[in-house]
């Protein structure tokens, strides 16, 4: 890693610029999940220890550029990391032509796409960034996957641009798992639909030793092996995909072990009365909503054995408790397992949190999309800039 850490650097008396995310669900008026803010905390704490004054920047939300709309501030945020932090984090609304700061004090500014450009990676926009600081850290794993003047074009500018305590360690457990893992190697890759993930899925029948489909994603591979799938969530344009991947993971010797049964509902629906049924029996009527307990069991099977573990997705319609015991059997075997194991993506850290099992994975990725995009293979244009700084 060629990039600068915050860590390394002598932040004392400088203006430190973090970019963040503290993109949290907000109910009325408050933070009602801060798993995001609690994540960000080490890289603020780490530059007040070193004698910074802090300046933080985040999106929230998808506001329309140069609308200053209430229901996407950040205020709400300022409040509550202010709390966990146990001092004052000063709010500013106006922040983009400078803002006074002093060693010891943190500031959170206005959500970053209220400003015009932010999207866009906007020159002007990104200089403007880059003069508020001495030092620009990029700590938002989360928005890596995005070039916008806020992750990306300030830290082409800024007097030196480094990672953040929360990216390092990111970066840090998704090479643990991807660019050398202890085998077997077991990916899960839930989902609505192939056409979302058809990339992630391409990419890792190349590395992994099981690739485990759940969703509506088990649902168009059940139908590409010639099961009824009655009224189930089934991409019938991708099925010729499906059969196409399961060629080429047996070339590779990987393995997508297939359900023998399903749990089945009439209805999407949190009344719908559950039934267990072979995946042969699937009837009209029926929507596949969940994965059977016959193959949850062979999924203990291969948890227990993995070396290596990486979770994105539910197997299964997990909000419905009637439906959700593919998904919470799937954790309790990860849970359980002494493999590496790293999860990620907004439904599956909602599984991690409803069945409680946080402390027993390894590592819980803060990306969405950019965790996807890492799975995927793909370059994360603020982690390209900072390691093309790092190397100036």
């Amino acid at each position: 890693m060629t990039m600068i850490k915050m860590s390394d650097l002598n932040l004392s008396n400088k203006k430190v610029l973090i970019r963040q995310d503290l993109n949290v669900p907000i109910k009325n008026g408050e933070v009602s999940s801060d798993l995001r803010i609690r994540a960000a905390l080490e890289t603020v704490t780490l530059a007040l220890t070193g004698g910074a004054g802090i300046i933080l920047l985040s999106h929230l939300g998808r506001p329309v550029e140069g609308q200053l709309d209430s229901t996407f501030s950040l205020e709400p945020v300022a409040r509550h990391m202010a709390t966990l932090l146990g001092r004052e984090v000063r709010f500013e609304r106006d922040w983009i032509d400078g803002v006074d700061v002093q060693p010891g004090e943190v500031i959170l500014c206005e959500n970053v796409r209220f400003q015009i450009g932010e999207k866009a990676n906007d020159d002007r926009l990104s200089r403007k960034m880059a003069a508020l600081c001495d030092v620009f850290v990029m700590d938002a794993f989360g928005t890596a996957h995005r070039a916008q003047a806020s992750t990306h074009g300030v830290a082409k500018y800024a007097p030196i641009a480094c990672a953040g305590a929360l990216l390092v360690t990111e970066l840090e457990a998704l090479g643990a798992a991807f660019e050398n893992p202890t085998r077997p190697m077991v990916a899960i890759v839930g989902g609505s639909k192939v056409s979302t993930k058809l990339t992630l899925l391409k990419n890792l029948i190349n590395k992994v030793d099981y690739l485990i489909v759940g969703g509506g994603i088990a649902n168009t591979f059940l139908a590409a092996n010639d099961h009824p799938t009655g009224n189930s969530l089934v991409e019938k344009d991708l099925i010729p995909e499906a059969k196409a991947l399961q060629l080429i993971a047996k070339e590779q010797h990987t393995v997508i072990p297939m359900p023998e049964d399903v749990v089945c509902g009439t209805a999407f629906s949190v009344d719908s009365p559950a039934a267990v049924k072979s995946v042969d029996d699937v009837s009209s009527e029926d929507m596949i909503l969940d994965l059977g307990p016959g193959f949850c069991m062979q999924l203990d099977r291969i948890m227990k054995d993995a070396g290596t573990i990486v979770w994105n997705g539910p197997l299964g319609v997990f909000e419905f408790d009637q439906f959700a015991s593919g998904t919470q059997s799937l954790a309790d075997a990860i849970a359980a397992s002494n493999a590496f194991s790293i999860a990620g993506g907004g439904d599956t850290i909602a599984a991690v949190e409803k069945f409680n099992i946080a402390d027993n994975l390894s590592y819980i990725s803060t990306g969405g999309g950019a965790f996807l995009e890492f799975m995927e293979g793909k370059t994360l244009p603020a982690v390209a800039i900072l390691e093309e700084r790092g190397s100036d």
